[in-house]
């Protein structure tokens, strides 16, 4: 069991993703839930993971592990 939640306002799901911003690249990457809490990344829930969105013109790669379906393709 995780002892942490969704980083989305109001959102008390478990995260099952971590996400991080590469600011200078213009690129968010989203893998798979860290092991410890990181005040640089966000943690996201399954439903946040996949409705991910970016600002336009910036890139977005997913990454996951061999099995994992907790956040999509």
């Amino acid at each position: 069991m995780v002892d942490r939640m969704c980083s989305k306002v109001g959102c008390s799901r478990e995260p099952v993703a971590t996400l991080t911003y590469d600011y200078r690249d213009s690129m968010a990457v989203l893998g798979p839930l860290s092991i410890e809490k990181s005040p640089h990344s966000y943690d996201l829930c399954s439903i946040h993971a996949v409705r991910l969105s970016v600002p336009q013109g910036w890139s977005v790669v997913k990454h996951s592990v061999l099995g994992d379906v907790g956040y999509g393709s």
